[in-house]
């Protein structure tokens, strides 16, 4: 049994990994300012600390005796990050660097970092590899840049044990249509049961790469027990293109277009060949399945 903490375990994909560690008989303790999530995604066996990852003296006391941390807290708002980049920053960045500084001083052994596909930006040429230039088209993009290489860096020079993971588009059970950014999957399945058309923004041939969040799960967990430590980036994606107008075909109803927005990538596909390499991971849950999932949950 190892001590973990998980910051944003209370958020969608935060509360799925706290109940998969706290299955496998580990002690998790969850902080997060439910700023963006719920107390009740928090599993009950879990310790919960509500605390911001912006205050330092307040998380750092949590952090003694814990072998690894899981670093998930973020604003992934990416609008959000357009109109408040300060706010935002403080939160994607200096709550990241708080993280490890903590983890640093209470000699944690390692820290997973989430990022984001959104730090690659406008990608030229599909699927996108780690070792592809990134150039963010969004504050928020550039935080998760930024993150990462605070990870590479204390590494490199207080010898601390970080990974990065680079999700795409993460989707499943607990994701809020009214919560982070992307929320086309729970939006279009809440108008839907609503009796709303489907708002599709711009023509809907945009392409995300979907990843469900059990893979996602799976994936923090393998790297956590990798050897990989050194703020190596690792692509979190199933290798798969889906547009908004698949996906409104999956879940159907009628459909309207709205105006394209500013700051979004056109196009995603992860090549995962390097997950699959470093960490003996690859994507399990099959798109059309998991919207299955969603669907009859509704």
């Amino acid at each position: 049994m190892s001590k973990l903490i998980v910051t944003g375990g209370a958020g969608f994909i935060g509360s799925h990994l706290v109940d998969k560690l706290i299955a496998s008989g580990h002690e998790v303790t969850v902080i997060d300012n439910l700023m963006l999530s719920t107390k009740k995604f928090v599993n009950p066996k879990a310790k919960f600390v509500k605390a911001d990852i912006r205050d330092y003296k307040k998380i750092a006391k949590y952090f003694d005796g814990v072998e690894a941390v899981f670093h998930v807290a973020a604003d992934p708002r990416l609008p959000t990050s357009v109109e408040d980049p300060i706010s935002t920053h403080e939160i994607n960045v200096t709550g990241t660097l708080n993280v490890l500084e903590a983890a640093r001083q209470a000699k944690v052994k390692k820290v997973i970092f989430s990022s984001s596909c959104a730090a690659y930006g406008d990608i030229k040429k599909l699927p996108v590899k780690e070792s592809d230039e990134m150039k963010p088209l969004s504050p928020y993009g550039l935080h998760k840049m930024m993150g990462e290489q605070y990870c590479r860096l204390y590494s490199s020079l207080f010898g601390l044990e970080t990974v990065c993971l680079r999700y795409f588009n993460v989707f499943g059970p607990r994701k809020l249509a009214g919560g982070s950014y992307p929320m086309v999957i729970p939006l279009f399945i809440d108008q839907r049961k609503h009796g709303q058309k489907l708002t599709v923004v711009g023509d809907g041939k945009a392409t995300r790469d979907y990843i469900h969040v059990s893979d996602v799960v799976n994936a923090n967990i393998l790297a956590w027990k990798s050897k990989v430590n050194d703020g190596m980036a690792v692509n979190v994606g199933s290798g798969r293109e889906i547009s908004v107008n698949e996906i409104a075909k999956l879940i159907g109803g009628e459909k309207t277009n709205l105006p394209a927005r500013e700051g979004e990538m056109r196009r995603a596909l992860a090549d995962n060949a390097l997950a699959k390499k470093m960490f003996g991971w690859k994507p399990m849950v099959k798109f059309e399945d998991g919207i299955k999932e969603l669907l009859e949950m509704k």
